[in-house]
Protein backbone atom coordinates (compact mmCIF):
# COMPACT_ATOMS: atom_id res chain seq x y z
CA UNK A 1 0.00 0.00 0.00
CA UNK A 2 1.44 3.46 -0.88
CA UNK A 3 2.73 5.45 2.12
CA UNK A 4 0.10 7.71 3.62
CA UNK A 5 -2.79 5.86 2.02
CA UNK A 6 -5.28 4.39 4.49
CA UNK A 7 -6.87 1.03 3.91
CA UNK A 8 -10.60 1.43 3.30
CA UNK A 9 -12.53 -0.60 5.83
CA UNK A 10 -15.32 -2.75 4.41
CA UNK A 11 -18.81 -1.52 5.21
CA UNK A 12 -20.55 -3.71 7.78
CA UNK A 13 -23.88 -5.12 6.65
CA UNK A 14 -26.74 -7.17 8.03
CA UNK A 15 -28.57 -9.49 5.62
CA UNK A 16 -32.33 -10.01 5.90
CA UNK A 17 -34.60 -12.42 4.04
CA UNK A 18 -37.99 -14.08 4.27
CA UNK A 19 -39.16 -17.65 3.85
CA UNK A 20 -42.52 -17.88 2.07
CA UNK A 21 -44.92 -20.84 2.09
CA UNK A 22 -43.77 -23.60 -0.26
CA UNK A 23 -40.11 -22.61 0.02
CA UNK A 24 -37.70 -24.97 1.72
CA UNK A 25 -35.40 -23.75 4.45
CA UNK A 26 -32.44 -25.11 2.51
CA UNK A 27 -33.29 -23.05 -0.58
CA UNK A 28 -33.66 -19.90 1.52
CA UNK A 29 -30.37 -20.59 3.26
CA UNK A 30 -28.60 -21.05 -0.08
CA UNK A 31 -30.12 -17.80 -1.36
CA UNK A 32 -28.83 -16.02 1.75
CA UNK A 33 -25.40 -17.60 1.26
CA UNK A 34 -25.38 -16.27 -2.29
CA UNK A 35 -26.42 -12.83 -1.02
CA UNK A 36 -23.48 -12.95 1.38
CA UNK A 37 -21.12 -13.72 -1.52
CA UNK A 38 -22.63 -10.84 -3.49
CA UNK A 39 -22.07 -8.53 -0.52
CA UNK A 40 -18.46 -9.71 -0.21
CA UNK A 41 -17.93 -9.12 -3.93
CA UNK A 42 -19.25 -5.57 -3.51
CA UNK A 43 -16.88 -4.94 -0.62
CA UNK A 44 -19.13 -5.41 2.42
CA UNK A 45 -18.45 -7.36 5.60
CA UNK A 46 -21.47 -9.41 6.62
CA UNK A 47 -21.87 -9.20 10.41
CA UNK A 48 -25.35 -10.67 10.83
CA UNK A 49 -28.26 -12.48 9.20
CA UNK A 50 -31.95 -12.57 9.87
CA UNK A 51 -34.66 -14.67 8.19
CA UNK A 52 -38.38 -14.52 8.95
CA UNK A 53 -41.07 -17.02 7.95
CA UNK A 54 -44.03 -15.12 6.49
CA UNK A 55 -47.14 -15.77 4.43
CA UNK A 56 -46.19 -12.77 2.28
CA UNK A 57 -43.80 -9.79 2.48
CA UNK A 58 -45.16 -6.96 4.58
CA UNK A 59 -46.37 -4.27 2.18
CA UNK A 60 -45.02 -1.46 4.37
CA UNK A 61 -41.79 -2.80 5.87
CA UNK A 62 -40.98 -6.05 4.01
CA UNK A 63 -40.28 -7.73 7.37
CA UNK A 64 -42.77 -7.76 10.19
CA UNK A 65 -42.32 -4.79 12.48
CA UNK A 66 -40.94 -6.98 15.28
CA UNK A 67 -38.26 -8.46 13.01
CA UNK A 68 -37.49 -5.01 11.64
CA UNK A 69 -36.81 -3.82 15.18
CA UNK A 70 -34.66 -6.92 15.72
CA UNK A 71 -32.66 -5.99 12.61
CA UNK A 72 -32.25 -2.48 14.03
CA UNK A 73 -30.84 -3.99 17.24
CA UNK A 74 -28.41 -6.18 15.26
CA UNK A 75 -27.17 -3.08 13.44
CA UNK A 76 -26.63 -1.19 16.69
CA UNK A 77 -24.82 -4.09 18.36
CA UNK A 78 -22.54 -4.85 15.39
CA UNK A 79 -21.95 -1.31 14.15
CA UNK A 80 -23.50 -2.14 10.78
CA UNK A 81 -24.58 0.84 8.71
CA UNK A 82 -26.26 -1.15 5.93
CA UNK A 83 -29.13 -3.63 5.63
CA UNK A 84 -29.33 -5.77 2.48
CA UNK A 85 -32.63 -7.49 1.65
CA UNK A 86 -32.66 -10.71 -0.35
CA UNK A 87 -35.66 -9.64 -2.46
CA UNK A 88 -36.48 -6.52 -4.41
CA UNK A 89 -38.04 -3.80 -2.26
CA UNK A 90 -40.63 -1.24 -3.19
CA UNK A 91 -39.62 2.40 -2.56
CA UNK A 92 -41.99 2.54 0.42
CA UNK A 93 -40.59 -0.65 1.97
CA UNK A 94 -37.02 0.61 1.69
CA UNK A 95 -37.93 4.01 3.11
CA UNK A 96 -39.87 2.55 6.06
CA UNK A 97 -37.13 0.04 6.86
CA UNK A 98 -34.58 2.85 6.90
CA UNK A 99 -36.71 4.77 9.39
CA UNK A 100 -36.97 1.74 11.69
CA UNK A 101 -33.34 0.58 11.49
CA UNK A 102 -31.70 3.99 11.24
CA UNK A 103 -29.30 2.75 8.52
CA UNK A 104 -29.27 2.54 4.74
CA UNK A 105 -31.35 -0.24 3.21
CA UNK A 106 -30.79 -1.71 -0.25
CA UNK A 107 -32.10 -4.82 -1.97
CA UNK A 108 -30.58 -7.65 -3.98
CA UNK A 109 -31.15 -5.86 -7.30
CA UNK A 110 -29.40 -2.71 -6.11
CA UNK A 111 -26.48 -4.79 -4.85
CA UNK A 112 -26.05 -6.59 -8.18
CA UNK A 113 -26.23 -3.27 -10.03
CA UNK A 114 -23.48 -1.96 -7.77
CA UNK A 115 -21.26 -4.96 -8.55
CA UNK A 116 -21.80 -4.45 -12.26
CA UNK A 117 -20.83 -0.79 -11.85
CA UNK A 118 -17.53 -1.94 -10.32
CA UNK A 119 -16.87 -4.56 -12.98
CA UNK A 120 -17.74 -2.59 -16.13
CA UNK A 121 -14.52 -1.65 -17.90
CA UNK A 122 -15.49 -0.92 -21.50
CA UNK A 123 -17.52 2.08 -22.65
CA UNK A 124 -20.34 -0.24 -23.68
CA UNK A 125 -20.43 -1.94 -20.30
CA UNK A 126 -20.46 1.36 -18.45
CA UNK A 127 -23.31 2.66 -20.62
CA UNK A 128 -25.34 -0.48 -19.99
CA UNK A 129 -24.79 -0.36 -16.24
CA UNK A 130 -25.66 3.33 -16.02
CA UNK A 131 -28.89 2.75 -17.93
CA UNK A 132 -29.83 -0.11 -15.61
CA UNK A 133 -29.04 1.96 -12.51
CA UNK A 134 -31.04 4.97 -13.66
CA UNK A 135 -33.98 2.79 -14.68
CA UNK A 136 -33.90 1.30 -11.18
CA UNK A 137 -33.51 4.70 -9.50
CA UNK A 138 -36.21 6.65 -11.38
CA UNK A 139 -39.28 5.25 -9.56
CA UNK A 140 -37.44 5.56 -6.24
CA UNK A 141 -36.66 9.28 -6.37
CA UNK A 142 -39.59 10.50 -4.27
CA UNK A 143 -38.34 11.53 -0.84
CA UNK A 144 -34.86 10.12 -1.41
CA UNK A 145 -32.86 13.33 -1.15
CA UNK A 146 -30.82 12.05 1.78
CA UNK A 147 -29.92 8.88 -0.11
CA UNK A 148 -28.97 10.75 -3.26
CA UNK A 149 -26.59 12.86 -1.20
CA UNK A 150 -24.64 9.67 -0.50
CA UNK A 151 -24.42 8.40 -4.06
CA UNK A 152 -20.88 7.54 -5.06
CA UNK A 153 -19.86 6.50 -1.56
CA UNK A 154 -19.95 2.73 -1.63
CA UNK A 155 -22.14 -0.33 -1.80
CA UNK A 156 -25.38 0.29 -3.64
CA UNK A 157 -24.34 3.84 -4.43
CA UNK A 158 -21.83 3.67 -7.28
CA UNK A 159 -22.49 5.04 -10.72
CA UNK A 160 -24.86 7.68 -11.97
CA UNK A 161 -25.43 9.61 -8.75
CA UNK A 162 -22.06 11.31 -8.48
CA UNK A 163 -23.53 14.55 -9.87
CA UNK A 164 -24.87 15.86 -6.50
CA UNK A 165 -28.42 16.05 -5.25
CA UNK A 166 -30.14 18.02 -8.01
CA UNK A 167 -30.77 14.92 -10.10
CA UNK A 168 -34.51 14.96 -10.76
CA UNK A 169 -36.93 12.94 -12.84
CA UNK A 170 -36.66 15.18 -15.89
CA UNK A 171 -32.89 15.03 -16.02
CA UNK A 172 -32.83 11.29 -15.37
CA UNK A 173 -35.41 10.64 -18.10
CA UNK A 174 -33.32 12.71 -20.53
CA UNK A 175 -30.16 10.81 -19.58
CA UNK A 176 -31.99 7.49 -20.00
CA UNK A 177 -33.11 8.58 -23.47
CA UNK A 178 -29.55 9.59 -24.37
CA UNK A 179 -28.16 6.28 -23.09
CA UNK A 180 -30.70 4.31 -25.10
CA UNK A 181 -29.63 6.19 -28.24
CA UNK A 182 -25.96 5.44 -27.57
CA UNK A 183 -26.71 1.80 -26.89
CA UNK A 184 -28.75 1.59 -30.08
CA UNK A 185 -25.59 2.65 -31.90
CA UNK A 186 -23.75 -0.11 -30.04
CA UNK A 187 -26.45 -2.58 -31.07
CA UNK A 188 -26.14 -1.55 -34.73
CA UNK A 189 -22.35 -1.84 -34.55
CA UNK A 190 -22.66 -5.33 -33.05
CA UNK A 191 -25.11 -6.30 -35.76
CA UNK A 192 -22.59 -5.26 -38.43
CA UNK A 193 -19.95 -7.42 -36.72
CA UNK A 194 -22.36 -10.35 -36.44
CA UNK A 195 -23.37 -9.98 -40.09
CA UNK A 196 -19.72 -10.19 -41.05
CA UNK A 197 -19.33 -13.31 -38.94
CA UNK A 198 -22.34 -14.90 -40.59
CA UNK A 199 -20.97 -14.17 -44.05
CA UNK A 200 -17.60 -15.63 -43.07
CA UNK A 201 -18.74 -19.13 -42.20
CA UNK A 202 -17.04 -19.58 -38.85
CA UNK A 203 -19.32 -21.27 -36.31
CA UNK A 204 -20.14 -19.14 -33.26
CA UNK A 205 -19.97 -20.87 -29.88
CA UNK A 206 -21.07 -18.97 -26.74
CA UNK A 207 -20.14 -20.03 -23.21
CA UNK A 208 -23.08 -19.49 -20.86
CA UNK A 209 -23.69 -20.44 -17.26
CA UNK A 210 -24.32 -19.34 -13.73
CA UNK A 211 -21.92 -16.77 -12.34
CA UNK A 212 -18.69 -18.32 -10.99
CA UNK A 213 -19.29 -21.60 -12.82
CA UNK A 214 -15.83 -21.39 -14.40
CA UNK A 215 -16.64 -19.95 -17.85
CA UNK A 216 -13.63 -17.64 -18.03
CA UNK A 217 -11.30 -20.37 -16.78
CA UNK A 218 -12.62 -22.64 -19.53
CA UNK A 219 -12.09 -19.94 -22.18
CA UNK A 220 -8.54 -19.37 -20.97
CA UNK A 221 -7.73 -23.08 -20.98
CA UNK A 222 -9.08 -23.59 -24.49
CA UNK A 223 -7.73 -20.41 -26.10
CA UNK A 224 -5.08 -18.86 -23.85
CA UNK A 225 -7.22 -15.70 -23.78
CA UNK A 226 -5.80 -14.49 -20.47
CA UNK A 227 -9.15 -13.26 -19.16
CA UNK A 228 -8.82 -12.31 -15.44
CA UNK A 229 -10.23 -15.03 -13.19
CA UNK A 230 -11.37 -14.56 -9.60
CA UNK A 231 -13.29 -16.73 -7.16
CA UNK A 232 -16.00 -14.07 -6.97
CA UNK A 233 -19.39 -13.54 -8.52
CA UNK A 234 -19.47 -11.61 -11.80
CA UNK A 235 -15.67 -11.53 -12.10
CA UNK A 236 -16.13 -11.17 -15.87
CA UNK A 237 -18.61 -8.68 -17.30
CA UNK A 238 -17.49 -7.73 -20.81
CA UNK A 239 -17.64 -10.53 -23.41
CA UNK A 240 -14.41 -11.89 -24.89
CA UNK A 241 -14.17 -13.76 -28.22
CA UNK A 242 -11.26 -15.96 -29.34
CA UNK A 243 -10.61 -18.48 -32.12
CA UNK A 244 -10.29 -22.17 -31.37
CA UNK A 245 -9.01 -24.84 -33.76
CA UNK A 246 -10.94 -28.09 -33.31
CA UNK A 247 -9.54 -31.64 -33.70
CA UNK A 248 -10.86 -31.77 -37.30
CA UNK A 249 -8.86 -28.56 -38.05
CA UNK A 250 -12.05 -26.51 -38.27
CA UNK A 251 -12.01 -23.09 -36.60
CA UNK A 252 -14.78 -21.78 -34.36
CA UNK A 253 -15.22 -18.49 -32.49
CA UNK A 254 -15.63 -19.00 -28.75
CA UNK A 255 -17.25 -16.19 -26.74
CA UNK A 256 -17.28 -15.86 -22.97
CA UNK A 257 -20.46 -14.12 -21.75
CA UNK A 258 -21.63 -12.52 -18.52
CA UNK A 259 -22.78 -14.98 -15.89
CA UNK A 260 -26.41 -15.35 -14.88
CA UNK A 261 -27.85 -15.43 -11.37
CA UNK A 262 -31.16 -16.03 -9.65
CA UNK A 263 -33.41 -12.96 -9.69
CA UNK A 264 -31.20 -11.14 -12.17
CA UNK A 265 -32.55 -7.56 -12.17
CA UNK A 266 -34.74 -7.02 -15.22
CA UNK A 267 -33.14 -3.59 -15.65
CA UNK A 268 -29.83 -5.37 -16.29
CA UNK A 269 -31.32 -7.85 -18.73
CA UNK A 270 -32.89 -4.99 -20.69
CA UNK A 271 -29.76 -2.82 -20.62
CA UNK A 272 -27.45 -5.69 -21.59
CA UNK A 273 -29.66 -6.91 -24.42
CA UNK A 274 -27.13 -5.78 -27.05
CA UNK A 275 -24.46 -7.90 -25.34
CA UNK A 276 -26.75 -10.83 -24.63
CA UNK A 277 -27.80 -10.94 -28.28
CA UNK A 278 -24.41 -12.60 -28.80
CA UNK A 279 -25.96 -15.64 -27.12
CA UNK A 280 -29.04 -15.57 -29.34
CA UNK A 281 -26.83 -15.40 -32.45
CA UNK A 282 -24.63 -18.33 -31.47
CA UNK A 283 -24.74 -21.58 -33.41
CA UNK A 284 -23.90 -23.67 -30.34
CA UNK A 285 -24.06 -22.94 -26.61
CA UNK A 286 -21.70 -24.38 -24.02
CA UNK A 287 -23.78 -24.46 -20.83
CA UNK A 288 -21.18 -24.61 -18.05
CA UNK A 289 -22.47 -26.00 -14.74
CA UNK A 290 -20.46 -25.96 -11.51
CA UNK A 291 -21.16 -29.58 -10.66
CA UNK A 292 -19.46 -29.20 -7.26
CA UNK A 293 -22.09 -26.69 -6.12
CA UNK A 294 -24.84 -28.12 -3.89
CA UNK A 295 -27.48 -26.23 -5.92
CA UNK A 296 -26.06 -27.09 -9.36
CA UNK A 297 -29.44 -28.29 -10.67
CA UNK A 298 -31.26 -25.13 -9.61
CA UNK A 299 -28.51 -22.94 -11.07
CA UNK A 300 -28.72 -24.80 -14.39
CA UNK A 301 -32.48 -24.27 -14.47
CA UNK A 302 -32.00 -20.54 -13.80
CA UNK A 303 -29.66 -20.32 -16.80
CA UNK A 304 -32.18 -22.13 -19.01
CA UNK A 305 -34.91 -19.70 -17.92
CA UNK A 306 -32.77 -16.66 -18.82
CA UNK A 307 -31.83 -18.25 -22.16
CA UNK A 308 -35.52 -18.81 -22.93
CA UNK A 309 -36.25 -15.14 -22.14
CA UNK A 310 -33.55 -14.17 -24.66
CA UNK A 311 -35.05 -16.37 -27.37
CA UNK A 312 -32.15 -18.83 -27.16
CA UNK A 313 -33.90 -21.63 -25.30
CA UNK A 314 -33.96 -23.91 -28.35
CA UNK A 315 -30.35 -23.39 -29.37
CA UNK A 316 -28.17 -26.50 -29.75
CA UNK A 317 -26.40 -26.76 -26.40
CA UNK A 318 -23.66 -28.89 -24.90
CA UNK A 319 -23.89 -29.24 -21.12
CA UNK A 320 -20.46 -29.01 -19.51
CA UNK A 321 -20.13 -30.29 -15.95
CA UNK A 322 -17.17 -28.25 -14.72
CA UNK A 323 -15.05 -28.60 -11.55
CA UNK A 324 -15.34 -32.37 -11.79
CA UNK A 325 -12.03 -32.58 -9.91
CA UNK A 326 -13.87 -31.38 -6.79
CA UNK A 327 -16.55 -34.09 -6.90
CA UNK A 328 -16.06 -37.78 -5.97
CA UNK A 329 -17.04 -40.12 -8.80
CA UNK A 330 -19.97 -41.61 -6.88
CA UNK A 331 -21.50 -38.16 -6.41
CA UNK A 332 -21.67 -37.20 -10.08
CA UNK A 333 -25.40 -36.78 -10.84
CA UNK A 334 -27.09 -38.53 -13.77
CA UNK A 335 -27.55 -36.64 -17.06
CA UNK A 336 -30.03 -33.76 -16.76
CA UNK A 337 -33.11 -33.64 -19.00
CA UNK A 338 -31.88 -36.49 -21.19
CA UNK A 339 -28.69 -34.62 -22.03
CA UNK A 340 -25.25 -36.24 -22.10
CA UNK A 341 -22.90 -33.79 -20.40
CA UNK A 342 -19.18 -33.56 -20.89
CA UNK A 343 -17.29 -33.91 -17.60
CA UNK A 344 -14.40 -31.46 -17.42
CA UNK A 345 -12.12 -29.60 -15.09
CA UNK A 346 -11.23 -26.27 -16.66
CA UNK A 347 -8.58 -25.86 -13.97
CA UNK A 348 -6.70 -29.12 -14.66
CA UNK A 349 -7.67 -29.61 -18.32
CA UNK A 350 -9.42 -32.94 -17.71
CA UNK A 351 -12.03 -33.74 -20.37
CA UNK A 352 -11.22 -30.83 -22.68
CA UNK A 353 -10.31 -33.09 -25.62
CA UNK A 354 -13.72 -34.71 -25.41
CA UNK A 355 -15.34 -31.28 -25.19
CA UNK A 356 -13.58 -30.08 -28.34
CA UNK A 357 -14.70 -33.23 -30.15
CA UNK A 358 -18.29 -32.58 -29.10
CA UNK A 359 -18.05 -29.00 -30.32
CA UNK A 360 -16.76 -30.27 -33.67
CA UNK A 361 -19.73 -32.63 -33.97
CA UNK A 362 -22.18 -29.85 -33.14
CA UNK A 363 -20.53 -27.44 -35.59
CA UNK A 364 -20.57 -30.10 -38.34
CA UNK A 365 -24.36 -30.07 -38.29
CA UNK A 366 -24.18 -26.67 -39.98
CA UNK A 367 -22.34 -28.25 -42.90
CA UNK A 368 -23.82 -29.69 -46.09
CA UNK A 369 -22.48 -32.04 -48.75
CA UNK A 370 -22.44 -30.74 -52.34
CA UNK A 371 -21.12 -31.94 -55.72
CA UNK A 372 -19.80 -29.31 -58.11
CA UNK A 373 -18.49 -29.41 -61.65
CA UNK A 374 -15.64 -26.93 -62.09
CA UNK A 375 -14.64 -26.23 -65.69
CA UNK A 376 -10.99 -25.38 -66.21
CA UNK A 377 -11.98 -21.73 -66.61
CA UNK A 378 -13.18 -21.76 -62.94
CA UNK A 379 -10.47 -23.99 -61.52
CA UNK A 380 -9.55 -21.26 -59.02
CA UNK A 381 -12.66 -22.25 -57.06
CA UNK A 382 -10.97 -25.54 -56.19
CA UNK A 383 -8.66 -23.77 -53.74
CA UNK A 384 -11.72 -22.08 -52.18
CA UNK A 385 -13.35 -25.47 -51.64
CA UNK A 386 -10.18 -26.85 -50.04
CA UNK A 387 -9.87 -23.78 -47.83
CA UNK A 388 -13.49 -23.52 -46.73
CA UNK A 389 -14.57 -27.17 -46.65
CA UNK A 390 -13.53 -30.79 -46.60
CA UNK A 391 -13.02 -32.20 -50.09
CA UNK A 392 -14.30 -35.78 -50.15
CA UNK A 393 -13.48 -36.76 -53.75
CA UNK A 394 -12.24 -35.35 -57.09
CA UNK A 395 -12.83 -36.85 -60.52
CA UNK A 396 -10.99 -35.26 -63.46
CA UNK A 397 -12.62 -35.28 -66.89
CA UNK A 398 -11.49 -33.65 -70.15
CA UNK A 399 -13.68 -30.54 -69.53
CA UNK A 400 -12.78 -29.97 -65.88
CA UNK A 401 -13.21 -31.67 -62.50
CA UNK A 402 -16.10 -33.03 -60.45
CA UNK A 403 -15.66 -32.23 -56.76
CA UNK A 404 -17.65 -33.61 -53.84
CA UNK A 405 -17.19 -31.45 -50.78
CA UNK A 406 -18.56 -30.88 -47.28
CA UNK A 407 -18.71 -27.22 -46.30
CA UNK A 408 -20.75 -24.52 -44.63
CA UNK A 409 -24.10 -23.95 -46.28
CA UNK A 410 -23.36 -20.27 -46.82
CA UNK A 411 -20.21 -21.18 -48.80
CA UNK A 412 -22.06 -23.84 -50.75
CA UNK A 413 -24.56 -21.17 -51.81
CA UNK A 414 -21.72 -18.80 -52.74
CA UNK A 415 -19.98 -21.36 -54.95
CA UNK A 416 -23.28 -22.25 -56.60
CA UNK A 417 -23.89 -18.55 -57.27
CA UNK A 418 -20.39 -18.09 -58.71
CA UNK A 419 -20.85 -21.04 -61.01
CA UNK A 420 -24.38 -19.97 -61.84
CA UNK A 421 -23.22 -16.63 -63.15
CA UNK A 422 -21.57 -18.44 -66.03
CA UNK A 423 -24.21 -21.18 -66.27
CA UNK A 424 -21.73 -23.84 -65.08
CA UNK A 425 -23.09 -24.95 -61.69
CA UNK A 426 -25.03 -28.19 -61.25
Amino acid sequence: MPEGQERVKPEKAVLVGIELPGESGGAVEESMNELARLADTAGAEVVGRLVQKMARPDAATFLGRGKALEAAGMCRDSGARLVICDRELSPAQARNLEEITGVRVIDRSRLILDIFACRAKTREGKLQVELAQLSYLLPRLSGRGAELSRLGGGIGTRGPGETKLEVDRRRIRKRIADLKKELEEVRRHREVIRRGRREAPVPQVSIVGYTNAGKSTLLNKLTGAGVPVEDRLFATLDPTTRRVVLPNNETVLLTDTVGFISNLPHHLVAAFRATLEEVAEADVLLHVVDISHPCAGKQAETVREVLASLGAGDKPAITVYNKIDLVPGDRIPPPDRGDYPVLVSARTGHGLDELLARIALAAARRRVRRRFFLPFSRSGLLSVLFQQGRVISRVHVPEGVWVEVELEEVWASRVEAMLGDSGENI
